[in-house]
């Protein structure tokens, strides 16, 4: 195999960064004081109360003005997502929107218009870096997506890890039709999502395509044909429920970091992730319970 100079300088920068990217693997630091601090308007986050959904929280956005991003449901996003990265209790995160015809209408443009140049730089880039910390969330998450997602609202949406579209969806990146490009992660998560060619073709065109059409390209995951997309993002989420909440996290971290990687630097992170799993109790659960013909029952530890 060959071990090339990029290679090994990835590996390199991996193997710096483990310590912050397993920090949330084994141990969890109490989520009870954000909790308490947590007292959003523009958005909520729930716990599901049922038996057979405990461990799914929801994260539904509810600015009346078409769940617009401005500083404010910006700040009460990033408060929800510390919380989400720290509450063990959270398994699967679902983001959806209370309003019918709109997930996320992307950047509060009238505020956007009375910002200076600076401010406008400022805030772009706190934009980028939750939308960031959004991705990588240590858990699996499911956008939901009613009504028009468009430009930061698809720029959000892509930080999930599995996109569900209701029949009224539509998607798309208008930026260029304004002057400016998708500047909080869509250009680059967008073209290593469905690719180069028909990245550059959505983003140039400002296209918006309906559910069925962004289904075809791989933009979303699902599809529903009649009503809202919420019902089977639930069923996944139940899906992902019984599997061991270690596992999930460190095979997130594999695969989203892997993606960037070469092949040896992909298979070298792939056993540092491994490496995490070995000495969990969750493991030993795991052939326990295979050997005595029985479901396993893990606690994430």
């Amino acid at each position: 195999i060959r071990y090339t100079k990029k290679c090994a300088t990835t590996l390199s920068m991996f193997l710096r960064l483990t310590p912050q990217l397993f920090s949330g693997v084994r141990a969890f630091s109490s989520s009870g004081s954000l909790w308490k601090s947590f007292n959003p308007t523009l958005l909520s986050l729930e716990r599901l109360s049922s038996a057979e959904h405990s461990g799914i929280s929801v994260l539904t956005l509810n600015h009346p003005k078409a769940n617009a991003i401005n500083r404010q449901l910006l700040t009460e996003l990033r408060d929800a997502v510390q919380i989400a990265n720290f509450d063990r209790s959270i398994r699967v995160l679902l983001l959806r929107s209370a309003l019918q015809r709109t997930f996320c209408a992307g950047s509060d443009l009238k505020e956007r218009l009375v910002m200076s140049e600076l401010e406008v730089e400022a805030h772009v880039h706190r934009l980028r870096s939750v939308f960031t910390e959004f991705q990588q969330l240590s858990i699996p998450t499911i956008a939901v997506i009613d009504g028009n997602s468009l430009g930061g609202g698809l720029e959000l949406a892509l930080c999930c890890d599995f996109r569900i579209a209701g029949s009224n969806a539509k998607v798309g990146f208008p930026e260029t039709s304004l002057g400016i490009l998708p500047g909080a992660g869509g250009s680059q998560r967008l073209s290593r999502l469905i690719g180069a060619t028909r990245a550059k073709e959505l983003i140039f065109t400002a296209r918006r395509l309906d559910a069925k059409a962004a289904h075809k390209i791989g933009l979303v995951d699902y599809y529903v044909e009649d009503g809202s997309g919420y019902d089977r993002a639930i069923e996944l989420a139940c899906e992902i429920l019984p599997q061991a909440p270690i596992s999930l996290k460190v095979s997130k971290i594999a695969i989203d970091r892997g993606v960037e990687m070469d092949l040896d630097s992909g298979l070298n992170l792939e056993k540092q992730c491994y490496a995490q799993v070995i000495p969990t109790k969750d493991r030993m659960e795991g052939l326990n319970a295979f050997a005595e013909k029985r479901k396993p029952i893990f606690k994430g530890e």
